[in-house]
Parts: structure tokens; sequence; C-alpha cells
């Protein structure tokens, strides 16, 4: 039998946040691998290829607006969404320009989040939901 959920991998260097969105995904029907590095992120796609990228911009070493530029050039199809607690002028563009799917800030609303993902995961033309909302609460990413 054949495993059709997708794959999310979420790129955080704040383990509570790993955690949360792990929970979120996978309740929402999602497989997901978690990451606390933009290099380490970037290592394991020698081995799997995700759905999706969530991904924090403000990451130590390589930071996410790097790791997006790489993903860029490598694997230009793969849909990356930006999220960042702390907001500077014109990343928000810079981001985009690159080709992100969606910026969103935290704290990340469960459903805004699950709809970026949705539909940055969607084949080009359809307009149908794959994956259940949840509720329209704040994500908490306390442990």
């Amino acid at each position: 039998m054949c495993n059709n959920r997708l794959l999310i991998s979420v790129v955080d260097d704040e383990e509570p946040v790993r955690k949360a969105l792990c929970r979120l995904f996978g309740s929402a029907g999602f497989d997901v691998q978690t990451f606390a590095s933009g290099s380490e992120f970037i290592e394991s796609l020698k081995q799997k290829r995700p759905d999706c990228v969530v991904l924090d911009v403000n990451l130590d070493g390589l930071s996410g607006l790097e790791v997006q530029q790489r993903l860029g050039q490598e694997n230009p199809k793969l849909p990356v969404i930006m999220m960042t607690g702390m907001e500077s002028p014109g990343l928000r563009e810079q981001a985009l320009k690159a080709g992100a799917a969606a910026y969103l800030r935290k704290p990340l609303e469960e459903r805004t989040l699950l709809e970026a993902v949705a539909a940055a995961t969607l084949p080009d033309g359809t307009k149908q939901r794959r994956h259940p909302e949840a509720s329209p609460k704040a994500l908490d990413t306390k442990t």
C-alpha cells in the first residue's frame, strides 16, 4: 500500500515551535519532519524531498532567506512558506519576490498556516482543499 500523505518539513531553531508545528501538521493528516537549522534541512534533501517547507526567517547559521535562495536554485518547484516573529522592513517583499508561497507572522494562526500549506501544495488549477482546517486559534508553542 502506498502512502499518499504529503510530507511537510519544518525548519525552526526553536524546539517548542517545531514540536507545536509537528503536532498541528500531524493532526491535519500530514507527515512531518523537523529541523533545527537550515544546513540540517539542506543536508536532508539528499535523502528525501518534502512536498512543502515551513521555514523560519531567523535561523542560526544559514538564515531562512539563504535556505530559500538555495532551494530556488536547486529545487525551484518546492513550495516554501516563510514565517517570522521579528519583522524587518522589506523582508516580506524580499521573501515573496524570491518565490515564497506565503509569508506569515508569528504567533501563527493554525487555520492560516494550514490554508497556506494547502494552497501551496495543490496542483495547478485545483481549487479543492486536500486537508481539513484547524480552528482559528493561535498556535500554542509552549511545551
